[in-house]
């Protein structure tokens, strides 16, 4: 009996004792009503990634918007948009295709002097057909909630020198065949356009940054008909089936040119395939956030060269959809150049090179950049926070945990147990945030409460 009585007595202190290690994950429940006095509340104290630092630090960046033309990355450095040109106030939602009047987006997205085309507050714009944008153009949506929605989307086809940052563009929808204007001196006949948020043909220098884009009839952002020189950068994509095209087909051996870089992108939920799908040319994928695919995340044919590097692979749950890449062909692919360099792969992710010799991104000394390392950019700044159609980012140093937390809940919740408390505790160390733990781990000191007294309930009836 005096062993049963150790039991018992045990088992009365085992919840302290078990309580006093759980501290790292103790549920805090006013954790989201304030910001921790360790977290960076200022553009100054966040860790940015090149472009943003650029220019987000500089709390006077409004009074200087065209000095976001130097801030590009990549194979789209040098996309200067209407860096040179006058600055031209949107005041108009309205849409006119063939005959756009002055204060509207499309009168100053057709005119043939390079402009730098701000909004003079949040509208929303429903286009009567595709926006045809003209060289050297910059459409700058920072300090207003802009979206251009429920219509034809933009076109840019035999431009270059463009620039598209803040926008939201979302449930676009096929154009129609008739005319459009796409310059101030010509309108012509348009069959129609596929339903894209935004479609680049056959352009140059080509830079989209910081916007939201979802929900489309065909694509997210199709690149093809030998466009190059092309930065897709900081965006936020969810909730659509096709997402990124670059490439137009397998016989189209012209896009044989065109290099693209996909960088800082947040590819967050309900997304199924192409993030990016490539076709003949090169994709730098770099420090891009994957929340899970429905099919694949980055696919290619007709022998593309693809660096995938520093970016976070979280898997699906379904066990026949964990690979991230996908070879769309019949034909011999293990000579294509597909490489992973640094990526970190969670939840059963995993990446299938192939391929011989260098894969490194052709870039020229002034496109050059240095990728983050993975384990120091999970909570960066490509989460696009402080665009206006995130209503919970409040503060920016709140908005960081917030967004971090949650994160890092699912990267618990997608790992083996015995990984979930250096996961924790690795969270914390990189960023200062503490991580939301999981039901499961919330539940963990009951579970174990319960296991010890139904193992003292049989130890009694062994002695009985």
């Amino acid at each position: 009996m005096n062993t049963l009585t150790t039991l018992l007595i045990l088992s009365t202190f085992i919840p302290t004792i078990i309580a006093s290690s759980y501290d790292a994950y103790s549920y805090d429940p006013s954790y989201n009503s304030h910001v921790p006095s360790d977290i960076p509340t200022t553009p100054n104290d966040v860790d940015m990634n090149q472009i943003d630092s650029c220019w987000r630090a500089k709390t006077d960046w409004a009074s200087n918007r065209r000095a976001l033309a130097d801030c590009a990355i990549g194979f789209g450095k040098n996309a200067i948009g209407g860096k040179f040109g006058a600055i031209y106030e949107v005041t108009d939602p309205s849409d006119n295709p063939k005959n756009p009047k002055p204060g509207t987006l499309r009168y100053g997205a057709i005119q043939t002097q390079p402009l730098w085309i701000i909004f003079s507050k949040n509208m929303v714009i429903h286009l009567k057909n595709e926006l045809m944008v003209n060289s050297y153009k910059t459409i700058d949506g920072r300090g207003a909630k802009v979206d251009i929605s429920n219509g034809p989307c933009i076109t840019i086809q035999d431009v270059s020198n463009v620039i598209v940052h803040g926008i939201s563009i979302h449930d676009c929808k096929p154009g129609t065949s008739g005319m459009v204007r796409s310059s101030v001196n010509h309108v012509g006949y348009r069959e129609g356009s596929d339903g894209d948020a935004i479609s680049v043909f056959a352009s140059s220098n080509i830079w989209i940054d910081h916007c939201f884009l979802a929900r489309c009839f065909d694509g997210l952002i199709d690149v093809t008909h030998a466009s190059t020189a092309i930065t897709i950068s900081n965006n936020y994509f969810t909730h659509h089936d096709k997402v990124m095209l670059l490439g137009h087909n397998d016989a189209f051996s012209a896009d044989r040119i065109l290099k693209v870089t996909v960088a800082f992108n947040r590819f967050a939920s309900g997304l199924v395939q192409r993030l990016p799908r490539l076709r003949f040319g090169y994709a730098h994928v770099v420090n891009n956030h994957y929340e899970e695919w429905i099919m694949y995340a980055i696919g290619g044919s007709a022998d593309p060269t693809i660096l995938s590097e520093g970016n976070y692979f979280i898997a699906p749950n379904d066990y026949t959809a964990k690979e991230v890449t996908k070879r769309e062909t019949t034909k011999k692919w293990k000579k294509w150049k597909w490489r992973s360099y640094g990526d970190e792969f969670l939840n059963g992710a995993y990446f299938v090179p192939s391929g011989y010799g260098s894969c490194a991104p052709p870039y020229s000394p002034d496109q050059n950049f240095i990728a983050h390392n993975i384990s120091t950019q999970a909570c960066s700044s490509r989460d696009p926070c402080y665009m206006q159609h995130d209503r919970n980012c409040l503060g920016r140093g709140q908005a960081i945990c917030a967004i971090c937390s949650r994160q890092a809940k699912s990267i618990v919740q997608h790992s083996p147990a015995y990984l979930h408390q250096s996961l924790a505790h690795d969270f914390a160390n990189r960023t200062g945030c503490r991580p939301l733990p999981s039901k499961s781990n919330q539940w963990s000191f009951f579970t174990l409460f319960t296991r010890f007294t139904h193992f003292a309930h049989v130890l009694l009836l062994i002695v009985n």
